[in-house]
């Protein structure tokens, strides 16, 4: 029988989250310099140069177009709450002052890492906001780093810039200079769209959530057991038969090759990277459904819609199986811009010793026939190494002498241990959805660890970055999806952007605590968790409704607008 879900509709959360919210409440208070999250790497206030956003201000930026669209986004931003025009120019025209400036050092000496580590630069993510009683400077050397200044410049206006309505504000942002870069170079999340299937639409809001918090990452899940959500054109039955299933027996769906192209496209708008995982040798009952010569014993297994793992996999001593492969992560990788290809390799119990390691030898190996990085969970460690090869480390104990060797032959980790990244485990026992198989996960518990230092032996240096996965076996909608990510990702977010002297649970809950106001405006669900004093809404507070989400117009879930005509 299909497994019975839990779906809690929107009230159930909203109780849930009021009940949370306890007595550790306090008056709104203004926004100052120090109150960004993730946590900037140095911030020097200076009350006397507070700046108005006034009706009449003008982003300028240069007229590189990669620029250009970054002020455009600001724009679009700022627009619908304030009811400004901020037309947006680039210096070859008349530039106001007062306004907001976005400036490109022209730093070509660039290199792939994204940490800032001495004086030279500001690296290929840093920004420098400085803030004066003249206007509004964000100076970075790249777009992507203009981009993550935006978002600091987002979080020091009041938080009803959220609102997609016209609000009566003093747009006031603190004066004084932030200089800014990231920790490590990789930080994302990971949606599981294979368990339960979410359409366009709900991806593109969590990428926003993702770009709100300067992760730079988004991890699909494309493939498991209970479906298989991306068209490959030459196993054409993957998506219209394996994808036709999900948890609890729902309809299922996959994402068209014009729907993912959107997928990777916004994501790039926003600096985001897209990493797809197709996971193999196990968690693969919806191929073989589709294609039964996959399978060892070559005979259809029924569809799936439980929760179980590791009772299914590809037949590793059939060749037809790597032609599947190499088709398969052909076409992925020619549909993704990015250089990571994940191919899983968890929790295949029936693929054991030097079989699965022989296995995923030559899986490694076609994926770098496609030119991209192979990325897998940490199960992949006894497996030779292939230059670039990143593990996906989500154990709960930190000793692993295996993943331990395999950095010693030159793997990378990402980090997402289980009992603290894992955004699918329960706030606490009452929590209406999630899981609790790796423990209870408070906002202090994801954000107290150290992704340096969390795998015993294993140096900073040979960490890539942080990871937070939210996987959906009971976990059904937009709503359950926000309801889990939010507040715990920025946490996660802190952990791979911000120096680790910065790291303080006091300071970033009282940080934390300002932002329920602006989900409150974005029309964001999120957990009220007991532990951050969360301010207390006066009377006068804007509380607009939740609106739906727009296919087009909306200055987060739109696409970037043109810079054709600023």
């Amino acid at each position: 029988m299909p497994l019975s879900v839990h779906e809690p509709d929107a009230a159930t959360l909203a109780r849930s989250a009021d009940k949370a919210a306890g007595e550790l409440l306090a008056p709104p208070a203004p926004v100052q310099l120090p109150d960004v999250v993730p946590a900037p790497q140095r911030v020097e206030p200076d009350p006397a140069e507070d700046w108005l956003l006034s009706p009449d201000a003008v982003i300028v930026t240069s007229a590189d177009p990669a620029a250009l669209t970054v002020a455009a986004y600001l724009a679009e931003l700022l627009r619908p709450a304030t009811g400004y025009p901020l037309p947006v120019t680039d210096t070859t025209r008349p530039a106001a002052t007062g306004g907001i400036a976005l400036v490109l050092t022209g730093d070509d000496s660039l290199k792939d890492d994204a940490s800032l580590n001495d004086d030279d630069g500001l690296g290929a993510e840093g920004y420098q906001l400085a803030v004066t009683r003249a206007g509004v400077t964000i100076t970075a050397a790249t777009a992507t780093g203009l981009f993550h200044g935006v978002q600091t410049l987002r979080q020091l206006l009041p938080p009803t810039i959220e609102s997609a309505v016209p609000v009566t504000e003093r747009w006031m942002l603190p004066g004084g200079t932030i200089t800014d870069a990231p920790r490590f170079p990789y930080r994302g999340a990971m949606l599981d769209v294979a368990r339960h299937f979410f359409p366009v639409e709900d991806v593109l809001r969590v990428v926003d959530h993702l770009a709100r918090y300067k992760l730079n990452h988004l991890h699909l899940h494309l493939t498991d057991d209970q479906g298989w959500r991306i068209a490959v054109d030459s196993w054409p039955r993957l998506s219209t038969v394996g994808g036709a299933t999900e948890v609890g027996g729902g309809p299922g769906g996959h994402y068209t090759k014009a729907d993912y192209r959107r997928i990777v496209s916004y994501a790039a708008a926003r600096h985001v990277t897209v990493v797809p995982e197709i996971d193999l040798p196990g968690h693969t009952n919806s191929a073989l459904v589709a294609y039964p010569e996959l399978a060892p014993d070559k005979v259809a297994p029924p569809p799936y819609t439980g929760t179980e793992v590791g009772f299914s996999y590809v037949d590793p001593a059939d060749e037809r199986t790597y032609d599947f492969i190499t088709d398969v992560l052909g076409e992925v990788a020619a549909l993704t811009p990015g250089p990571w290809l994940h191919i899983g390799g968890d929790e295949a119990f029936k693929v054991k010793g030097e079989v699965y390691t022989g296995f995923v030898e030559r899986t490694q190996r076609i994926v770098a026939d496609t030119g991209k990085t192979v990325v897998g969970w940490h199960q992949l460690a006894p497996a030779a190494h292939v230059d670039g090869r990143v593990l996906q480390w989500w154990g709960t104990n930190g000793d692993d002498p295996a993943t331990l060797e395999a950095v010693r032959r030159g793997a990378r980790l990402i980090l997402s241990p289980g009992n603290h990244a894992y955004l699918d485990m329960k706030y606490a026992p009452d929590t209406p959805v999630g899981q609790d198989w790796a423990g209870l996960i408070d906002v202090r518990r994801a954000y107290d660890w150290d992704p340096g230092s969390h795998v015993t032996g294993v140096a900073d240096d040979a960490v890539l970055g942080v990871e937070a996965p939210l996987w959906t076996e009971s976990v059904t909608s937009l709503a359950e999806i926000e309801f889990m990510l939010l507040p715990r990702l920025p946490a996660i977010a802190e952990l791979g952007w911000s120096p680790r002297a910065t790291h303080d649970w006091a300071g970033f809950r009282d940080r934390l605590a300002g932002h329920g106001r602006r989900w409150t405006a974005a029309g964001i669900t999120f957990h009220r968790a007991p532990e951050v004093p969360w301010p207390v809404e006066g009377a006068g507070s804007a509380q607009p409704v939740r609106p739906q989400i727009p296919a087009q117009p909306g200055p987060d879930n739109a696409p970037v607008p043109s810079t054709d005509n600023p």
